[in-house]
């Protein structure tokens, strides 16, 4: 019996493929954006997040700490995120639900009757399931498991992917997937290292040997101001997706900054906080390049002429 890693499973979802869908979130991820809006995901182990508007200051968690890694310090609850052994025994204590694990480990089974909950919205709208992460080819038998499961209710599957992964698992899982949702964050490969904390050449390749098997792929460009909206990586984005074979359609996701808050709950900063998202005219500029080159581009779902 395969388990694997769940932090979240999203229902109703209408921009994680086509028609209503249910997302199901793998834990663990190769890759340290620095606009990571699931900044939870990064880590393939639960974790403890701590939501301090909820907490009552009651201390109900403290004595249950054995490691000391949580004080009352004037009043107020401190956590010391290093002396934390993710025990968890903090969260079931707390009457407030201020502290909750992230995090938790499923068989196939218990995925699938998740998402067999919402069928019947799947056959009203064309829908079906989205595995998504992290990055959800980090725990590949538990993924192919999943993509054929769900293949034997005949629903539609995608899969959202960095693209950062050996080859041959990613083929395996596109193999099943009736979409890849495949993101696209740099061309220069020293920047995407600086940024993702890895190199481009991975993901460039198996972009290429996607594209030449005819796998239906939808690119998403998650837009930064100020890293990847400048002028010459947008046409060298738009250069190296022209030359792939049946690779057309584009989503740019413009930078927001509504993670912040979650950066917090798990003791974390987020490196771009204060970061203002792309004006509505630069985002016109930037498709209306992509879409210069014979590309079909969405802002944000919507579709640009």
């Amino acid at each position: 019996m395969t388990l694997g890693t769940v932090f979240n499973i999203s229902r109703y979802a209408i921009h994680d493929g086509p028609g209503i869908r249910t997302t199901v979130f793998l834990k663990g991820c190769p890759l340290n954006c620095w606009w990571c809006h699931n900044p939870e995901s990064m880590s393939r182990a639960p974790q403890l997040a701590v939501r301090m508007n909820r907490c009552i200051r009651c201390g109900a968690c403290l004595g249950e700490c054995s490691n000391h890694a949580i004080s009352m310090v004037d009043g107020e609850i401190v956590n010391d995120p290093a002396s934390c052994r993710l025990c968890l025994a903090c969260a079931a204590a707390c009457p407030a639900d201020a502290r909750e694990i992230t995090g938790r480990s499923m068989t196939v089974a218990e995925v699938i009757a998740e998402v067999k909950k919402d069928i019947p919205f799947y056959d009203e709208s064309g829908g079906g399931v989205t595995f998504s992460g992290g990055e959800p080819l980090m725990q590949p038998e538990f993924l192919i498991e999943l993509l054929d499961a769900s293949g034997r209710l005949d629903l539609h599957r995608t899969v959202d992917t960095s693209g950062y992964a050996k080859k041959e698992i990613l083929l395996e899982a596109a193999a099943r997937a009736d979409l890849l949702l495949y993101d696209l964050k740099h061309m220069n490969s020293e920047i995407h290292r600086k940024y993702t904390g890895v190199g481009n050449e991975v993901i460039l390749e198996n972009l290429k040997a996607l594209s030449v098997r005819g796998i239906s792929l939808r690119i998403r460009f998650p837009l930064i101001p100020g890293i990847n909206d400048d002028q010459v990586n947008v046409e060298e984005t738009a250069a190296f997706l022209k030359r792939l074979d049946r690779v057309r359609d584009v989503d740019i996701l413009p930078y927001h900054d509504v993670a912040t808050s979650k950066y917090k709950r798990f003791g974390c900063t987020c490196r771009l906080d204060g970061l203002p998202a792309p004006d509505a005219g630069h985002l016109q500029s930037v498709a209306a390049t992509l879409t210069s080159y014979g590309l079909c581009v969405t802002i944000g779902g919507n579709h640009h002429e």
